[in-house]
């Protein structure tokens, strides 16, 4: 069976959830409907942002001394089905950028490999990475042979 992803853990320096827990929360839970459950972990008051109650994936946010650091464009790749989708998302994210400066963005032109388009563009707000919000299209053949499905 192939391995599949289940969470990332990023860091932050410390005081970073204190300071900005709350508008995690609330950015990634209006931006991309993620859940935030605050969890005892190590020692400290972790964040959990889970992309899918019905899933185990998810990305958790901890506080520690040696921190990631991500002056680059280091991204997680976050998939969705439709070029709408990935649309009505940027436009919500350039709103919110509107009201608060901190949210950045990176726009892309459309990536065409082979038989596929990559649809996407970057947004970072408070978390040491960016976030790849992306749809593939597939020509015709061009499709992997195993994929994402929900059942």
């Amino acid at each position: 069976m192939p391995a599949r992803f289940n969470h990332m853990e990023l860091t932050l320096p410390k005081g970073g959830l204190e300071t900005g827990r709350e508008e995690i929360k609330r950015f990634y839970g209006e931006l991309l409907g993620w859940e935030a459950i605050d969890v005892p972990i190590l020692g400290q008051l972790g964040l959990l942002l889970r992309t899918d109650p019905e899933t185990s994936q998810f990305i958790l946010v901890t506080e520690q001394d040696a921190h990631l650091e991500s002056p680059g464009y280091d991204h997680l790749g976050i998939i969705y089905d439709s070029r709408e989708e990935v649309d009505a998302i940027l436009e919500k994210t350039k709103k919110m950028q509107a009201q608060d400066e901190r949210v950045r963005i990176k726009e892309y032109e459309d990536l065409v490999t082979g038989g596929v388009t990559t649809h996407a563009f970057y947004v970072k707000f408070l978390l040491p990475i960016w976030f790849d919000i992306q749809v593939q299209e597939f020509a015709d053949g061009s499709a992997p042979k195993r994929s994402w499905t929900y059942g």
